[in-house]
């Protein structure tokens, strides 16, 4: 693609050579742009039509975008601006836009780019079903989603989300307060072969007859966030225990009926537990108390 010719701002020194002069698609797209954040590229554009052209084919082509770079208050227009060409995106991240993002403004994004592959909405209040619904109809290869604090997110929502989305591998639901054990045993029946990360957390509806039921659908399920699910007992670790050797981290802080003995068996197996065991506990706090460690054999 030739740039767009610009009125001349003067006499040009013999040999000289602008910056546009470059070839746009073979050196200033893959090896200046692609360098410049976000942010930068918004104050580049105004600098003339000729920049504004080559920063737009320069967002036609992003394979990911995460709003973070251009600030953590990114304006609605701005976002419209900076996606409204961009066709091949595999990774989306929309957290800062949290406060006013909505399903008028998300869902032509995904209507433009069907091979999303991760995609970041913790946060955005806004939303609804619709637009889960519209991710979920439009990217079947998405792998990664991040749902965290949104509210909206109901047992309706994830059943869709679960019947379309046979990639899934990880997925953040942290504080999603409206599901209860009977949408994630669904989600773990129609995807539990395939996920590796799942969060939970902070949601005192979920109880051990979700996590059985994960356990027994979910042989390759890494890492389980229960952080906070004051339901989740004992019972439910003990089937993780057996179903899952591929684990490797557990978080049960604040799960009160979550016993030692039950997480023994994947401490032994070197699971990462996010809650110490009882004697260390023990040694921990009579440090504390007398500003001194006693020596004892950890092995016994």
């Amino acid at each position: 693609m030739e740039p767009p010719m610009e009125p001349s701002g003067g006499e040009q020194e013999p040999g000289a050579v602008r910056l546009l002069d470059l070839p746009w698609e073979d050196v200033l797209l893959p090896h200046v742009l692609s360098r410049v954040p976000l942010r930068e590229l918004l104050r580049l554009q105004r600098v003339s039509r000729a920049f504004r052209a080559l920063v737009q084919l320069h967002l036609a082509g992003l394979r990911r975008f995460d709003a973070a770079q251009v600030g953590p208050h990114i304006p609605r227009a701005a976002l419209a601006w900076l996606l409204r060409d961009a066709e091949g995106l595999q990774e989306l991240a929309l957290a800062p836009c949290h406060e006013w993002l909505s399903d008028e403004d998300l869902v032509p994004v995904l209507a433009r780019n069907p091979q999303l592959r991760s995609v970041a909405l913790a946060g955005c209040g806004q939303l609804s079903r619709r637009a889960l619904g519209a991710l979920a109809e439009g990217c079947p290869r998405l792998q990664r989603l991040s749902l965290a604090h949104c509210d909206w997110v109901d047992g309706l929502a994830l059943r869709g989300l679960a019947d379309r989305c046979p990639a899934l591998e990880e997925l953040d639901l942290t504080a999603c307060r409206q599901l209860k054990d009977e949408a994630i045993v669904y989600l773990a029946q129609r995807r539990g072969a395939g996920l590796r990360s799942l969060s939970l957390a902070v949601n005192a509806n979920v109880g051990d007859a979700a996590v059985q039921e994960l356990a027994r659908n979910c042989p390759e399920l890494e890492h389980l966030d229960l952080t906070g699910c004051l339901r989740v007992g004992s019972d439910g670790v003990r089937t993780l225990a057996e179903y899952c050797p591929a684990l490797r981290s557990l978080r049960v802080r604040h799960c009160h009926h979550v016993a030692e003995p039950s997480l023994s068996r994947l401490r032994k197996r070197g699971v990462d537990i996010d809650v110490e065991p009882p004697l260390h506990q023990a040694l921990v706090l009579l440090q504390d108390m007398a500003g001194f460690a006693p020596f004892v054999n950890l092995q016994v």
